[in-house]
């Protein structure tokens, strides 16, 4: 169901936790500002944080379809944009040259039409805000992309149109919501940036973490939730090569869940780190720990 319009920070808050997505003051107030300014909202952050589930939650929430681009290495035009169906357009011309009706200019003509045409996610979130409420474009993991496709996304986000040399320039009648996410592998040019608003997405703190246990993994015991949460905060505190994101949590939550427990303790923590840790020298290090005095840390911490 579409939402009404957001008229407050304190709104856009709600607005998420509608979708059961926990935002901070901070964000939410981000998230406002991109709605009521039209302007794109740049997210930029560490893996797992919840950038990408942001997307999906304002979209849900709005009511709006969710239109992913997921960026890699050599996306091109082709595939973020558009690209021409050559099989189709050769076996229109081998038909027309077949039944003798292969008139240069006229079969051009229509070679070149939409209908040959194959609409890839920007430009179909361009084109579908004229067919009702503008959806979501999620432009997700753009540092993975290569610098030569960041610098075609100025025209996208400055203007919202995007040009076909066969058809012209096509505008948005209405722009698109659009989410740009980067995990920061790479920097992104200073003039994709100012056409966007930009906020860092840290790891939530433990009351926020904690609330985010509630929905996502409800079946958990408040005193189980709160040492999952302590115990993950302490190790986003060590020198890890790849730090716990929300997900993890999230799935560490539901693992334990699955094993009947209803309080950490070592042994289980040392069965179920592959949930929790995706990196064997991460693992390593923390059965090489004392995980009983850290557990004994964390639950000294719960209780206090």
């Amino acid at each position: 169901m579409e939402s009404g319009p957001v008229v407050s920070n304190e709104a856009a808050q709600q607005l998420l936790a509608s979708a059961d997505y926990v935002a901070e003051r901070r964000l939410a107030t981000a998230v406002f500002l991109a709605l009521r300014l039209g302007r794109p909202l740049f997210l930029e952050g560490e893996a797992g944080v919840g950038k990408t589930e942001l997307a999906k939650a304002l979209a849900s929430a709005l009511g709006r379809s969710l239109i992913r681009l997921q960026c890699y290495e050599g996306l091109d035009i082709a595939s973020a944009v558009y690209e021409w169906n050559v099989q189709r357009q050769m076996m229109a011309i081998r038909l027309a040259e077949a039944s003798g009706r292969a008139r240069e200019g006229a079969l051009e003509r229509d070679l070149f039409s939409a209908a040959y045409l194959v609409k890839r996610p920007i430009l179909r979130a361009l084109e579908s805000s004229a067919q009702g409420l503008p959806p979501v474009l999620l432009i997700d993991e753009l540092d993975r992309a290569d610098e030569p496709f960041e610098a075609y996304l100025l025209e996208v986000l400055s203007d919202f149109q995007v040009t076909i040399p066969e058809l012209g320039t096509i505008r948005a009648e209405h722009p698109p919501i659009v989410v740009v996410t980067s995990n920061r592998t790479r920097e992104i040019h200073d003039a994709i940036k100012r056409r966007c608003l930009y906020h860092w997405v840290d790891y939530p703190s433990a009351q926020s973490e904690l609330e985010i246990l509630r929905r996502k993994a409800p079946g958990a015991a408040e005193a189980l939730s709160r040492e999952v949460v302590a115990f993950v905060q302490r190790l986003r505190a060590m020198d890890l090569y790849k730090a716990p994101g929300v997900a993890e949590t999230i799935d560490w939550t539901r693992s334990l869940l699955l094993l009947d427990s209803i309080t950490l303790d070592p042994q289980t923590v040392s069965d179920t780190l592959g949930a929790l840790l995706k990196y064997q020298d991460d693992i390593a290090r923390l059965r090489g720990e004392d995980i009983a005095a850290l557990l004994t840390e964390v639950k000294a911490r719960v209780t206090a």
